[in-house]
Order: C-alpha cells, then structure tokens, then sequence
C-alpha cells in the first residue's frame, strides 16, 4: 500500500467516522430541535454547539486513530481495526454520555 493509498484510506475513515457519528447523535439531538410535545423543549443549540462538535470528533477519533495504528503497527489492516474500534468505542461514548437538556414539565 503506497503513501497516497493510505491517505485516501485515512479520509475514508474521517468521512465514516464522522457519517457515523451524526447518524447515531441526531435521533438523540430529534427532541432538542422538533421541541418535543407542544414545542415545549426546543433548544437550537444543539445545531451551532453540538452538531459541529460531533462531526468533528467522530471524524478526528478514527483519522488519529488510523495514523497511530499504521505507525506503530505498520500494516494497513491492522490500523483499519485499531480505526474500527477506536470508533465503535467514541459512538458508545458520545451515546452513553451526550444526552439533550431537557427542561422538566412542571416548570413553566
């Protein structure tokens, strides 16, 4: 694999990385921007605050990933999997740990 294989692999992985992070953030950003029932909850910060920086870690995790894996492991397949999982690890983080304010109903 030459240096222009492993750089267009390394995008690659920032473009996945990224798709998949918003993928699995909007349903659990829906209620912050739809406002919920009566549009009682709607905070459009999640789209200028949040949406940005969700793209931006789910692109950088397994770019920083990759490029750690291939130096320090030196086969492409293998950096692929240390991207993969690095990943897998940053969604389960980003949806165990990012949930949407939301402001209790009986406050009016």
């Amino acid at each position: 694999m030459d240096h222009r294989t492993r750089g267009c692999a390394g995008c690659l992985a920032g473009v996945i990385g990224a798709s998949t992070a918003l993928l699995t953030w909007a349903p659990l950003a829906r209620v912050s921007v739809t406002g919920g029932f009566e549009q009682e909850h709607r905070d459009l910060s999640v789209l200028y605050v949040d949406l940005p920086l969700v793209a931006l870690g789910g692109a950088l995790v397994p770019v920083v990933a990759w490029t750690l894996g291939l130096r320090l492991l030196g086969r492409p397949w293998a950096a692929a999997l240390v991207a993969v999982a690095a990943l897998g690890l940053g969604v389960w983080g980003l949806t165990a740990w990012w949930t949407p304010y939301e402001r209790p109903e009986f406050m009016g």
